[in-house]
């Protein structure tokens, strides 16, 4: 045996933060232990009894006389089997298991970075198929699935001899760069893992300074790097053994001042949290020991153990609730650790928001209790009555000496006998019939009430469980058979399922809301997500706080189908009348329920490539359209010339008809003038003034010309005298 390191005084002052004024002390969380452990043993009783029922272990397994039959079917095992694909694949049957969406328009881009954070880390990091088995397991076959949520990571420190580069210009280097910096913008992951450092480091200063360069090694040295390896949250079914809650809750996890965890470890596993856990040294290895586990507190095996120190299970208890620790009257979440008497850990809360870091999913609710009732509760009387009937069926028959042959005694000599034991013709006595002297023995004939009991109890079963197994329980007889019966038979059992479903998807919301809070503290700068095939896009830290509501994408093979079928039906009735990318939207997302998201890809990048005849037809056409466009637009034309031309005629018509009334005017009114003498007056009055005006221009004339005649007199005179 190990030596024990000896125990310092005020252990649990190395352990509390030397900041709290009010730190609970360990006696004050093994008290809150203690007393919550009678409710919580009474809880595991009911789940050990259903889990063995399931099972048929432990007290379930049918305890008989010796030579009669031990058989038990497992009708709630049968049940849980039908169950299990139904309430899992649902979730599995998307790679994009979470939506998350705002509650404020500030905060879509953060919905859109969460929700491709969350789907990458539950795709990658958390092994979801793995996962939702084990949560819709635990709550088909136990009731409830208690999740524990946490934070994991991981960095290690490791040599690497580093090139020293040295960059040097070169215009021919630019066509490369250029590739790099491509590859980068539309596969970061790529760029990250397979491009050279010297072609990273080129393409920065290249950016930076805008001149190509070219990288080459000019020598090496030793650097130590850091790599974080894990960095992500975690999420796990817990044994519903190692969780005890706070029996004051009322079935609301909101309301719970604490819960206990018991969790097995070793020496080496606590070591490697690092700085997690202190006051190692100081914890009885032997006396915490998983062998002297109870039962009731985790389901461990209790007849192995390892014997060196570093490998030896031990059981810790892991306390997470709220204490006034700072003498305020104020709760504040802690977390608290401690093997046997040791106090190794204790601390407020890591997980963001002060929750607890526990999730509870109820498969079918109890009123004011956290945990949930399976179907085995339900079925647990058929079950054993099936078992029953079965068992009496099996000792009919067992019992009967069926395939043996009786003879009446004196119906063989000893000759015969011989001869008829090694299959030889024989002869018999003439005593009697030989039918009745021979007798072969065969089963006994069940009765029908034997068979009738059974079928009554799995058609029970089936009703009250929902699950149609194959055993004509869940029919639509009794609802009248007729279509609208039939509906109403499944539409009931869908209605109970989809319940379930509803539940779990619930508990991974709250999961998943856990996890953002956590990313928004924990999680790296930035961290490259697979959006689809060949999209890749960063999320940042930063970008995952705000207000989201989040969503589990749950669909059923059946509801799938009929979504599918009604799309099917509506492309029927469209027929080629609508817009190809209407259509094509349709295809997608019928390739998209029927789980092809490959088809559903290639429909989404199909482009039709246009068929010639049909574009020469359409040419065609449109040629043929444009010109009965002409022909209208001339005929159109001719019409309106034609229009105007009759108004012009119109026109001219008229002019004509009042040029004959102005002449039939003037006709009558020199008719009037020459009557009365007017005209004869005005033509003397006309020759009179011509007259005068003749004489005024005689007049003139004789004027003008003796002034012409006294200007040449005078000119005459004054060129006389100048030259003189």
């Amino acid at each position: 045996m190990q030596q024990e390191s000896p125990r310092p005084e005020n252990l649990e002052k190395k352990v509390v933060p030397t900041n709290w004024k009010n730190p609970p002390t360990l006696a004050e969380m093994k008290e809150d232990l203690t007393e919550a452990r009678n409710d919580h043993q009474a809880q595991v009783v009911k789940i050990d009894k259903w889990v063995n029922n399931l099972n048929i272990s432990g007290s379930a397994k049918v305890k008989t006389d010796a030579g009669r039959s031990a058989v038990q079917p497992k009708l709630i095992r049968k049940q849980a089997e039908w169950r299990y694909a139904a309430l899992s694949e649902p979730f599995l049957s998307s790679d994009k298991m979470v939506a998350a969406s705002p509650e404020t328009w500030e905060d879509k881009d953060g919905a859109i970075q969460a929700g491709l954070i969350l789907n990458h880390q539950f795709n990658t990091k958390i092994k979801k198929q793995k996962f939702i088995d084990t949560v819709v397991r635990a709550a088909v076959d136990e009731g409830t699935a208690i999740l524990r949520v946490g934070w994991e990571f991981k960095e290690i420190e490791i040599e690497e001899d580093q090139p020293i580069y040295e960059f040097t210009p070169n215009p021919a280097m630019e066509q490369v760069l250029m590739e790099v910096l491509q590859i980068k913008q539309t596969d970061p992951t790529s760029y990250e893992h397979e491009i050279p450092e010297d072609l990273k480091e080129a393409c920065r200063i290249s950016q930076e300074t805008g001149i190509a360069v070219e990288p080459s090694i000019v020598g090496y040295e030793s650097v130590t790097v850091t790599k974080t390896i894990k960095n992500h949250p975690t999420v796990e079914v817990c044994d519903y053994r190692r969780v005890i809650p706070d029996p004051t809750c009322e079935g609301d996890m909101e309301k719970a001042n604490f819960i206990a965890y018991t969790f097995p470890t070793s020496y080496s596993e606590l070591m490697a949290e690092g700085d997690k856990y202190t006051n190692l040294e100081y914890i009885h290895l032997d006396n915490n020991s998983i062998l002297g586990a109870d039962d009731a507190d985790i389901d461990v095996p209790q007849s192995f153990n390892f014997r060196d120190k570093a490998r030896k299970k031990i059981l810790a208890h892991e306390y997470w609730g709220y204490h006034d620790i700072d003498g305020t009257g104020l709760l504040k979440p802690y977390v608290a650790t401690w093997v046997g008497d040791t106090l190794i850990r204790m601390e407020e809360s890591p997980i963001p928001g002060g929750e607890l870091p526990f999730i509870f999913i109820p498969l079918m609710p109890v009123k004011n209790s956290l945990y949930g009732e399976p179907d085995g509760e339900l079925l647990e009387d058929n079950q054993k009555i099936i078992g029953a009937v079965t068992r009496g069926m099996i000792d009919v028959m067992a019992r009967s000496a069926n395939g043996q042959m009786g003879m009446l005694k004196g119906a063989l000599d000893a000759t015969n006998k011989r001869k008829f034991q090694r299959g030889q013709n024989y002869e018999f006595n003439a005593a009697g019939d030989p039918r009745a002297a021979f007798h072969m023995h065969t089963f006994a004939e069940i009765p029908a009430s034997a068979q009738f009991m059974i079928q009554a109890q799995n058609y029970e079963a089936e009703a009250m469980t929902g699950v149609k197994a194959f055993s004509n329980g869940i029919n639509s007889g009794s609802l009248g058979e007729v279509a609208r019966g039939i509906s109403g038979a499944l539409d009931a059992a869908g209605k109970r399922e989809s319940g379930y479903l509803r539940r779990l998807s619930d508990g991974l919301v709250q999961v998943c809301r856990k996890f953002m809070a956590m990313n928004a503290e924990f999680l790296e700068e930035e961290e490259v997500v697979r959006v689809t095939n060949d999209e890749f896009e960063p999320v940042r830290r930063d970008d995952l706080s705000g207000s989201f509501d989040y969503a589990i994408d749950v669909s059923t093979a059946e509801e799938d189908s009929a979504k599918a079928q009604e799309l099917s039906f509506m492309l029927q009735t469209l027929g080629n009348s609508v817009d190809w990318t209407v259509i094509k939207e349709i295809f997608i997302e019928i390739a998209r329920l029927r789980k092809m998201p490959d088809l559903a890809k290639r429909i989404e990048d199909y482009q039709p490539e246009p068929d010639p005849a049909q574009q020469e037809l359409m040419q065609l056409q449109k040629q043929k359209l444009l010109e009965e466009i002409k022909n209208l637009q001339a005929n159109t034309q001719d019409k309106f010339s034609e229009a105007t031309l009759n108004q012009a005629k119109a026109t001219e018509t008229m002019a004509k008809a009042r040029e004959l009334d102005s002449k039939a005017d003037l006709n009558d009114l020199d008719f009037v003038e020459q009557e009365q003498g007017v005209k004869q007056e005005r033509q003397k009055e006309l020759q009179g003034e011509q007259a005068r005006a003749n004489m005024q221009l005689k007049s003139h004339e004789y004027a003008l010309k003796s002034q012409e005649s006294g200007e040449s007199a005078l000119k005459k005179h004054l060129k006389e005298k100048n030259l003189r």
